[in-house]
């Protein structure tokens, strides 16, 4: 009994220094992530107000702010009630020690009484001497000395549960206080939360009183990326003509090259041995081709046609993923490959394609490029830094794109 008091007595020191559970632990950690990530939209949206005029983009980024402080309130909520049922529990389990001290205080004083009505040790000596044997003498003994042993025990537990009844006390306390810290934390995040919707609803209705601006935006963007996928699929009729011709060309002198150039499918790239090989494993690693760059990112364009939430009539339609990330980062190769073509559109700045066999990956808005045409380069392989607008304040920015053959693929469906 004494030893598993200390055990709960060691546990409720620990839960003191703790003070909080696993799971509320764990949600406080998801809602920090939650805040940082407002913290990191606020100082884009910092940015984007003194710097750009891209009204969508910054619409976006209040969206992203308003789901990420609604995240944080429903963790709150959960907190709460997590710390809500730990003090029930807790409330429940210190009343049952209180009780428990309480009987154990009563038949300690009940046997400090009896102790009292026979203080005098002749009368214990009297009692042992009265024994009719030796044996009964023994025993008489035995029984005084397990008596005064059990006394001893009983004030030692009784100090005991104290301790543990005034340890829960605390921390009691400080849940209580841990609960009230967090309903006023909810209270501050739902008055955040109620003033960035107000900035939205003003930004969009800014928005729809520069609707011709904003469509005459949209559409230069769009042109921009037409003209990116005609580059594109220039670049790979080019390269399927080249490989027609070299398969047709070893053909007719019965070569034996080693090489074997077939396409896959009519009118598709006519690949070598090799190729195919390099083709196969990529295919192979589908769901798992590392990211295109190392460090801190944010997914900011998805693959497809987008209607905006605010205003459906406005589409936008995407070949691949774009990528914020910060100033300065490189480009890195997804799968081993070669440089298959280095050029520059405006709005894309310099572009790279690296061919994969019958697949291609391209890395858009590169800076500084480090690689050159024809060159061979392996996973994780830095390409190119990419472009940042330090005039606008903009953090770096890439579009990436997944090909096989002519076909556009959606790159989340590939990158791990």
């Amino acid at each position: 009994m004494k030893a598993r008091l200390f055990l709960y007595l060691l546990f409720c020191i620990f839960s003191l220094s703790a003070q909080q559970s696993p799971r509320v632990k764990e949600l406080e950690k998801e809602r920090l992530a939650a805040l940082a990530e407002i913290d990191e939209t606020n100082k884009l949206l910092n940015k984007n107000k003194q710097n750009t005029n891209d009204a969508l983009n910054r619409i976006k980024l209040l969206d992203r702010q308003i789901a990420s402080r609604k995240k944080v309130i429903a963790l709150l909520n959960l907190e709460i009630a997590s710390l809500g049922e730990e003090i029930g529990s807790k409330e429940i389990q210190t009343q049952s020690l209180k009780k428990d001290l309480e009987t154990k205080k009563q038949h300690y004083a009940a046997s400090i009484r009896k102790m009292y009505l026979h203080k005098n040790n002749t009368d214990n000596l009297l009692f042992i001497l009265a024994s009719q044997s030796f044996a009964q003498s023994f025993r008489r003994m035995m029984y005084l000395k397990a008596y005064s042993d059990w006394q001893k025990k009983q004030a030692d537990e009784i100090v005991e549960k104290q301790k543990v009844v005034d340890e829960d006390k605390k921390i009691l306390a400080a849940n209580r206080n841990d609960k009230l810290n967090l309903l006023s934390m909810r209270q501050s995040e739902e008055e955040k939360l109620t003033k960035e919707e107000e900035n939205k609803k003003a930004e969009v209705e800014v928005l729809e009183k520069n609707k011709k601006k904003l469509q005459a935006d949209l559409t230069k963007k769009e042109n921009r990326a037409k003209a990116l996928n005609r580059q594109i699929e220039k670049i790979i009729a080019e390269e399927v003509a080249k490989s027609e011709r070299e398969a047709k060309a070893e053909k007719a002198t019965k070569a034996i090259s080693g090489k074997n150039r077939t396409a896959n499918v009519k009118g598709g790239y006519a690949m070598t041995e090799s190729e195919r090989t390099l083709s196969s494993s990529f295919a192979g690693n589908k769901g798992r081709l590392p990211f295109p760059l190392k460090g801190n990112y944010k997914i900011v364009g998805y693959f497809g046609v987008h209607h905006h939430k605010e205003f459906s009539k406005i589409e936008t339609n995407n070949n691949g993923i774009d990528i914020e990330t910060t100033a300065g980062n490189d480009a890195k190769a997804v799968f081993n490959g070669v440089v298959s073509r280095i050029f520059t559109l405006p709005g894309y700045n310099n572009s790279i394609i690296i061919r994969h066999g019958n697949y291609l990956t391209l890395y858009s808005n590169i800076d500084q490029v480090y690689v050159k045409q024809g060159e061979p380069v392996n996973t994780g392989q830095s390409l190119g830094k990419i472009y940042t607008d330090e005039e606008k304040g903009n953090s770096g920015l890439l579009h990436f794109e997944i090909w096989k053959e002519q076909t556009k693929l959606d790159p989340m469906e590939w990158i791990k």
